[in-house]
This record gives C-alpha cells, sequence and structure tokens, in this order.
C-alpha cells in the first residue's frame, strides 16, 4: 500500500526566505498529521549547516515519521559546460542530503527553457548531466525521480520538459534501474495538457507522485491551452487548492497507478489557504488509497 508524506506549500517562504518558522515548528505541525513522512526541500535555510541533518532527522523520527523525498531543482539545460558541471556537483551534494536524512528518491528537474536552446540540444543536456549522477545515486541507494514540472520559485523561465512530449522524449532516453518519474498531475495543467494523458503514457516509469489540486479562478481549460505557458510567471487563472476539490480525477489517477502496480510514496503538496486544507487533503488522500490499494 502507498504511503503518505506531505510538503509544506504553505510555508516556503517562512521556511526558505525569511526564516519566520523554523524547521522544529514544520515537524511539529506535520506530527498531528495521519501520515508516514515528510517531503523534504533542500533549501530550507537551516540545510545550510550540514552539522544539523541528522539532528532533524532525528526530529522527524521522533514523532514515528521518516523522509523519504527530496525536493531540489537542477537546472541542466545552461548552454555554459562548466555551469552545468557545477549543477551536477550540487545534485550529487542532495543526494548525499537524502542519503544523511534516510530517504530514498530524491527528484531532478530538466532546468530552464531557455530562449534559443533547441529541443535536441535541451534533450542531451538534460540527459546527460541526470545520467551523470545516476552511479552515485545507486551506491548511497538513492532513486533520482524526474518530476514533469512548471518552474521552480528562483527560475527565471520555465522547465524544459514541461510538454508531455519533451517529457516522455526525456524519461525514455534514460534507462537505469535508479530512475524513475514523479509524476504531478497539477502540472500538466499548467502546460495546458491533461494530466491523464501523460499519466497513460510513463505511467510503468512512475516510482513517486505529488498528489495535488488545481482549480481555475476564472475562464475554462481552453482559456488556460490559450496562455502561453513558456511566458515568465505562473498563468494567473490558476491557482492551488484542496485535494480532490479540483480539476484532477484522483479516481482515474489511482486507478491507472494500482494498474500498473504502483506502491510507493505520495507527497502532498496543499495548506496554502490554511492547515486546516491540509488536514482535508490528507484525509481524502488516505480515503482513496485505502479504496484502492485495500
Amino acid at each position: 500500500m502507498p504511503k503518505l508524506a506531505v510538503f509544506p506549500k504553505a510555508y516556503m517562504e517562512a521556511l526558505c526566505k525569511d526564516g519566520s518558522m523554523k524547521i522544529s515548528e514544520w515537524i511539529s505541525l506535520a506530527s498531528k498529521l495521519d501520515i508516514q513522512g515528510l517531503e523534504w526541500y533542500a533549501g530550507f535555510l537551516e540545510m545550510r549547516y550540514k552539522t544539523r541533518w541528522k539532528d532533524f532527522k532525528k526530529m522527524v523520527e521522533d514523532i514515528g515519521k521518516e523522509i523519504p523525498m527530496m525536493c531540489c531543482s537542477p537546472d541542466f539545460t545552461h548552454p555554459d559546460q562548466k555551469f552545468r558541471e557545477k549543477e551536477i556537483l550540487k545534485q550529487k551534494q542532495w543526494i548525499d542530503m537524502t542519503n544523511i536524512l534516510g530517504g530514498s528518491y530524491c527528484r531532478v528537474l530538466s532546468g530552464q527553457k531557455r530562449p534559443g536552446l533547441s529541443l535536441l540540444e535541451g534533450l542531451k543536456y538534460a540527459s546527460d548531466c541526470i545520467t551523470d549522477c545516476l552511479s552515485y545515486a545507486e551506491e548511497r541507494g538513492i532513486t533520482l525521480v524526474l518530476e514533469n514540472h512548471y518552474k521552480d520559485d528562483f527560475w527565471k523561465y520555465p522547465e524544459f520538459a514541461q510538454k508531455k512530449d519533451v517529457f516522455k522524449s526525456l524519461v525514455e532516453s534514460i534507462n537505469h534501474p535508479s530512475f524513475g518519474v514523479n509524476f504531478d498531475p497539477s502540472n500538466a495543467f499548467l502546460a495546458g495538457e491533461e494530466p491523464l494523458d501523460l499519466l497513460y503514457s510513463i505511467s510503468d516509469r512512475v516510482v513517486t507522485m505529488h498528489a495535488s489540486d488545481r482549480y481555475l479562478k476564472s475562464g475554462t481549460i481552453d482559456d488556460l491551452k490559450k496562455i502561453d505557458s513558456g511566458k515568465i510567471g505562473y498563468a494567473n487563472i490558476l491557482s492551488h487548492g484542496e485535494v480532490g476539490k479540483g480539476m484532477n480525477d484522483y479516481d482515474l489517477i489511482f486507478k491507472e497507478l494500482k494498474r500498473v502496480g504502483f506502491d510507493n510514496w505520495i507527497s502532498i503538496e496543499d495548506g496554502v489557504d490554511g492547515f486546516d486544507q491540509l488536514e482535508r487533503s490528507v484525509k481524502f488522500v488516505n480515503e482513496k488509497i485505502s479504496e484502492y490499494w485495500t
């Protein structure tokens, strides 16, 4: 049966920028939830101090949970080779971080969709860089998971492999036992595409998942598809929402994951409208896990 984790989506500013929330406070909040794990973020301010990593692992273990997944954002599509080599070193440091925290899954991305970057160049840069990290990850028992992402908070341009066909091509270019997909259904909407179309095309490669949801503040799906997904910034007609209340069809999503034998970590990205919202999302996903895996 899949296990459930949460990601502090609502507290990223506090944990990563202004320091108004400490990691210990987030752990204390998460202890109240019916979950088994906390998805970590490499950019938490307090993670700058490597000597504290084991302390955070113990804090999470002390509330009866674990840190299974690491969220980080390598940028592998820069045209300068020295830049890419530095990103590879960063990714290996994040792999070490995941290992010390006791995790098994570390995210990778393709990189930014920079102007002038061709499809073939971007695919080669990203594939080569991810491949370069795989033996390092395998030696430490870590699986690298490529997410169908939209855009890191600190990036100027959206994800290079945002669109389904590009993402699928990148996934298919890498065949390694320590590589898989972190599927996020909501991010497909930001690409102007249907989440289920993407899932059906790569479901056998999915090893972890983000459970999130989106809703339209105005307009329709057709309006969203007309928005240039390559523009800087998020589509302003789309917003995060409570899992199970937005546009994703979780019955069809979980039905497909169950069909392909998925039995791993699902991490909830929610709570932007309050902790009670996150509690409801946890309850919804737990109910769906019970429905489809028991």
